[in-house]
């Protein structure tokens, strides 16, 4: 993570921890006032990120970064133009094992 990038986010959490709107403006006093210096359109990019989406939303899904979607297939070209639906991917799920008597060398009813 740049630098830059890394400053206007902690702008942006200061911004919203003491509640105040996130603007572009803000952000650069903030990181100005922090003797950083950032591109330009760092600011901006933030602010716009934050009009389209809440800061307690992006902070509550930081971890759900969506891993097991399974990807998307290519549909061949050849069926008259029209999509084939992709088949759907099935995860595999590992049962738990069940432990054995002879594992520990013993049975409970001999």
């Amino acid at each position: 993570m740049a630098a830059g990038e890394l400053a206007c986010t902690y702008a942006s959490l200061i911004l919203h921890d003491d509640g105040i709107p996130i603007t572009a403006e803000k952000i650069a006093t903030l990181v100005k006032a922090a003797n950083v210096s950032v591109e330009s359109y760092w600011p901006s990019l933030f602010a716009k990120l934050f009009e389209k989406r809440s800061c307690d939303d992006l902070i509550m899904n930081v971890g759900s970064g969506g891993g097991a979607a399974p990807a998307a297939v290519a549909a061949p070209a050849g069926a008259g133009g029209a999509a084939a639906a992709a088949p759907a991917v099935e995860e595999k799920k590992e049962e738990p094992k069940e432990e054995s008597d002879d594992d520990m060398g013993f049975s409970l009813f001999d």
